[in-house]
């Protein structure tokens, strides 16, 4: 994880971004894949900063009008819980984002979207759902989650730790594919740009779900063939 860093371009559009992303309802629930067709991703059900019940930022939070090049995937080393609810997911994205308000000094939520060991997905950092659906693709919400890369690049954070050894249970796998597969058709990002933490620093993150990238990159290369 980075300091996050106030940016020079367009605060105010963020505040109307984040205003109208407040407004824009979306279903709760376990990522999925439903009606999908070949060549199209179907938008996963992912639960927003207001279904889980988030704190406000506790500062600014910038939009980039740019749209982002890559993908970087973390683990946000909690425990491994066995815990596979929703209730859990929601419990989780509060201590992410209580870790990276009170202690961290961020705004939000450094990342954008966080995976649950059971599949579900929340939303991170306020906004960031509004710029992946409702923008069409043209703006990033910026992050605070890799050093250099805050501004081009969607974080999307796995529940767990991943260093020793230990792997991501089968549906945080899928939805992980699912999710990044959709963020992928949502901003033309190619899968060849999905990367872990630890090609842009020095840290362990994302753990062994780093050795299993090529695996990642072909599975949402599939998903979207």
């Amino acid at each position: 994880m980075t300091s996050d860093k106030t940016s020079r371009r367009t605060l105010l559009a963020g505040a109307a971004g984040l205003a109208m992303a407040a407004a824009v309802p979306f279903l709760g629930g376990r990522a999925r894949a439903d009606a999908s067709t070949a060549g199209y991703v179907s938008q996963p059900t992912i639960d927003s900063c207001a279904d889980w019940g988030a704190r406000p930022p506790a500062g600014g939070i910038s939009v980039v009008p740019n749209r982002p090049n890559k993908i970087i995937v973390h683990h946000t080393v909690s425990p491994n819980t066995t815990d596979y609810s929703r209730a859990q997911a929601h419990a989780h994205a509060h201590w992410v984002q209580d870790l990276h308000i009170d202690s961290n000094r961020w705004p939000d939520t450094g990342y954008h979207f966080i995976n649950s060991r059971g599949g579900w997905l929340t939303e991170g950092r306020h906004g960031s759902l509004y710029a992946l659906m409702r923008n069409n693709g043209n703006t990033i919400v910026q992050g605070a989650h890799t050093s250099g890369q805050n501004d081009q690049a969607i974080g999307i954070a796995n529940e767990g730790s991943y260093h020793d050894g230990a792997q991501p249970t089968q549906e945080q796998w899928n939805s992980l594919i699912t999710i990044c597969a959709f963020v992928c058709q949502q901003y033309a990002i190619p899968p060849s740009q999905i990367y872990g933490h630890k090609d842009f620093g020095s840290t362990l993150c994302p753990g062994v779900i780093h050795d299993r990238l090529p695996e990642l990159r072909q599975a949402v290369a599939a998903r979207l063939a």
